[in-house]
């Protein structure tokens, strides 16, 4: 296997724990969508989280408007996305925190310089960029490697499409095969995997244990390498995949 060079990690609930803060702001902006084109149903932020983990707001609209049959204009759909922009990046500004444990690895990485580090995300960048100063994790990255597949693209998109981590290697200047990301969810591993890079597949967040091991076992069917189940195993999954 070649040389690992590149760390790659998720932010949402990977990194930070900000998926259901910024899930509980967007059910209430998916609600009132849903409201104003007649759609009866209704989502509370858990119900949102289990649709469409892993995809930014874009995905979570473009889902709505195919699950519940109805369209959005493109301007339209663009105005929404950058409404939720505000409303998380808002809550995250207040609330958001470490994912246990992550704060403490990213230090010890850094202080080994083995590797390059980079943030590869769903959401949009300055969500990211919010998550990460608030937990005071903005220092361990340099600012042009975080990476967001809604606003770093060309053509914005989500994960699972791979684009944002072939986009991110690219950049950077590293193979697929030189890296190693760090995934929560299906759609964050499909994409990474889907871009070539070996995947470890991080079920930490879960607070319930059952739940944790079915997503473990979903995200290893989808293609990861290995499970991590709190933050301290990251060097063990590491090895793992480099002496594979």
């Amino acid at each position: 296997m070649p040389k690992i060079v590149e760390l790659l990690f998720d932010c949402d609930n990977t990194l930070v724990l900000s998926e259901e803060l910024a899930f509980e702001a967007c059910a209430e902006l998916a609600n009132e969508i849903l409201a104003k084109h007649n759609v009866d149903e209704r989502y509370t932020g858990p119900e949102l989280m289990v649709d469409f983990v892993g995809q930014n707001f874009r995905g979570v609209v473009t889902g709505m408007e195919k699950k519940f049959d109805f369209q959005l204009s493109d301007e339209e759909r663009e105005g929404y996305v950058k409404e939720e922009e505000n409303r998380v990046i808002a809550t995250l500004e207040k609330k958001a925190q470490p994912c246990v444990g992550a704060s403490e690895m990213l230090e010890k990485l850094a202080k080994s310089k083995k590797y390059g580090m980079a943030v590869v995300s769903s959401s949009a960048l300055k969500r990211v960029q919010a998550s990460i100063k608030k937990v005071d994790q903005a220092k361990y990255f340099p600012p042009n490697h975080i990476f967001s597949a809604a606003t770093s693209l060309p053509k914005p998109t989500t994960k699972p499409d791979p684009a944002i981590y072939l986009h991110a290697c690219k950049e950077i200047g590293v193979k697929p095969e030189e890296c190693v990301a760090v995934e929560d969810s299906k759609s964050g591993t499909l994409s990474a995997v889907r871009a070539g890079i070996p995947t470890i597949a991080y079920v930490g967040s879960y607070h319930d244990p059952l739940k944790a091991h079915e997503v473990a076992d979903m995200l290893v069917l989808n293609g990861a390498k290995v499970v991590m189940n709190h933050w301290s195993e990251f060097e063990e999954c590491l090895a793992k995949i480099e002496n594979s």
